[in-house]
């Protein structure tokens, strides 16, 4: 038999686990819970009395949900005992006071108080991350998640973090909140934010600086066979190249052939605002990415800023020809159409892709031969 003692013990350490806290505070399926009490066993009715009249009077004492009662048969009694056999719980309120543990009691009403005042998509998160939740008042979190709402992928359009006003927030919230919101933004976009990072996801300016990697694909152009170099110094530095590559994901450097006098531009990614370069617009660009909404969003963004961007591996005729054997599901489509800086065919093959079921093709699956040949005719293309 267990003591109130014991049970609020056992309901206190299951309040630890993240599994418990989600299923018993999202799921009213769970209620009532009911935790077996037990009974005396013949022994210790007979030779201890004491002792079970201290656990009956215990169990009395109980004002925390329902403690069912029922009658007993003991050979040593005369006739049946009333003994507490169950402790039924109703709801996560009683759980959380059955604990008899005034912090959880403090941390089951804070939850309380932010799922009423948050959207229900974060509400998984904010009651198992609590790491995240560490040090930030009711109003910060309400907050950021209202920021999360608000926001979307390139929302910043080239802008520093500090120059978003949005949802309220002052210049510095973001900042202080980085990693709680990139955990709600991966929740509406698919772990993008935390994939890409915050800044490139929200095209904003990345104060910290992007490093990206420059690889010759000649002979005397850098002073190194592959650099590294941050985006915003590439902005400022003219490359003496006549041809600029820009290639979305680093996965790709063993696909690239030999080309005369150009250099690749590897892993940018959104990180696409050093575009903006005025030195750009006298060289001729290629843009290679993913063949998915995304990546034309970002080849898109990469024409905003140098309308003569060349599209390479990326139309319909291509995705038609390897679709059966390397498309996937494109987890998390781009919510914004960039329409202004496609062709018609490009529009339509975005289009196409948001039809269907795989709608995307990732670059570095291609073949090696198709590349190196789709490249090679760019450069040599007036």
């Amino acid at each position: 038999m267990k003591s109130p003692v014991e049970l609020s013990a056992k309901l206190a350490k299951q309040w630890q686990h993240a599994d418990n806290r989600e299923q018993r505070l999202l799921s009213a399926d769970t209620w009532p819970l009911s935790l077996s009490i037990g009974k005396p066993d013949a022994k210790t009715f007979t030779a201890n009395p004491q002792r079970v009249r201290e656990h009956v009077h215990h169990w009395r004492e109980v004002k925390i949900g329902e403690v069912v009662w029922e009658p007993v048969r003991f050979q040593s009694a005369s006739e049946s005992v009333r003994m507490p056999l169950q402790w039924v719980l109703h709801s996560a309120s009683d759980w959380a006071l059955a604990t008899q543990q005034s912090d959880i009691q403090k941390e089951y009403e804070r939850l309380r108080r932010l799922l009423l005042a948050t959207d229900p998509q974060f509400h998984r998160l904010l009651i198992r991350q609590r790491y995240l939740l560490q040090e930030k008042t009711e109003t910060e979190i309400i907050q950021a998640t209202h920021t999360a709402l608000a926001l979307s992928c390139g929302y910043a359009k080239g802008r520093p973090l500090r120059a978003l006003a949005v949802a309220g927030i002052d210049s510095k919230f973001l900042e202080r909140h980085r990693g709680l919101m990139i955990q709600l933004l991966d929740i509406r976009f698919d772990g993008q934010a935390s994939d890409l990072g915050l800044e490139p996801f929200l095209d904003a300016l990345n104060e910290n600086d992007h490093w990206l990697l420059l690889v010759p694909l000649d002979t005397a152009l850098l002073p190194f066979s592959q650099q590294r170099v941050r985006s915003s110094e590439l902005a400022a530095t003219e490359l003496t190249a006549s041809h600029i590559l820009v290639v979305e994901n680093e996965q790709c450097l063993h696909q690239l052939p030999s080309l005369p006098d150009t250099i690749a531009i590897l892993g940018t990614g959104l990180n696409l605002s050093w575009m903006q370069a005025s030195w750009l617009g006298k060289k001729r660009i290629g843009y290679w990415g993913d063949m998915d909404t995304w990546g034309l969003h970002m080849l898109a963004t990469a024409r905003s800023f140098q309308t003569h961007v060349d599209a390479l591996l990326m139309n319909l005729a291509v995705f038609d020809t390897y679709s059966e054997k390397f498309a996937v599901i494109e987890a998390s489509r781009c919510d914004r159409q960039p329409r202004q800086y496609l062709s018609t065919d490009e529009e339509s093959f975005y289009q196409h892709l948001l039809a269907l079921d795989k709608g995307r093709i990732e670059q570095e699956f291609l073949p090696t031969d198709e590349v190196r040949r789709t490249l090679m005719d760019w450069r040599n293309t007036d």
